[in-house]
């Protein structure tokens, strides 16, 4: 009986700190379509997609377009969820979470490759990182440029290996949303142009 009260209290601890991280997310930036907006509103989100460039070569603005098209910067995104009979909410049809919309077992690739088994698919700051990571994935195993949005965004939905197959060629649609993020990553490098060196610096950093 004592290894099931324990239990018990451990699932509503765990319970109740998710839903306590839940509720501190950030809320969504209010101008997502202008990145210095999105930066002097959330200034450590610049700062942490600067150490993503900083490690994995891919750029700020890259990145920001990616997350904008998987999670509009929800932290707590998820695919909507099914319905059976159409009316009885059903299970989500997949299990991408966060910002990223990383799925469970691509997410638990990054993090045995990584060693950050602490990352979370709500922080900005882990899920900057994986886009870093993913990306990095792809140029070593298919060529992708990290400064091709449009085709990094094509490996990033179908996963590297169906990209080298080709599998979005058939999708006239995914090559739209492909296009769609690489005119917001270059929409973001203009604007980033201009106001990059106003964004506050954390104070770890001032120093």
């Amino acid at each position: 009986m004592a290894t099931i009260r324990i239990s018990i209290k451990t699932t509503v601890l765990i319970i109740l700190m998710a839903i306590f991280l839940s509720a501190c997310a950030p809320t969504p930036p209010q101008e997502p379509n202008n990145i210095c907006s999105i930066f002097m509103e959330y200034p450590n989100w610049y700062w942490a997609a600067n150490d993503t460039k900083k490690k994995w070569g891919v750029p700020v603005s890259v990145q920001m377009a990616i997350i904008f098209q998987e999670s509009s910067f929800n932290a707590n995104a998820k695919p909507p969820r099914g319905k059976l009979l159409w009316v009885i909410p059903w299970k989500r049809p997949t299990t991408a979470n966060g910002y990223s919309q990383a799925l469970d077992g691509t997410w638990e690739i990054y993090q045995k490759d990584t060693g950050n088994w602490g990352a979370s698919r709500n922080n900005f700051k882990d899920a900057s990182d994986f886009v870093g990571w993913y990306a990095n994935r792809a140029y070593r195993k298919a060529g992708v440029s990290y400064y091709n949005a449009y085709a990094l965004y094509l490996a990033y939905h179908e996963g590297i290996g169906n990209y080298q197959h080709g599998t979005y060629k058939s999708k006239p649609w995914l090559m739209n949303v492909a296009k769609k993020v690489q005119s917001r990553a270059n929409m973001y490098q203009r604007q980033l142009s201009t106001c990059e060196g106003k964004i506050p610096k954390p104070w770890w950093k001032i120093f």
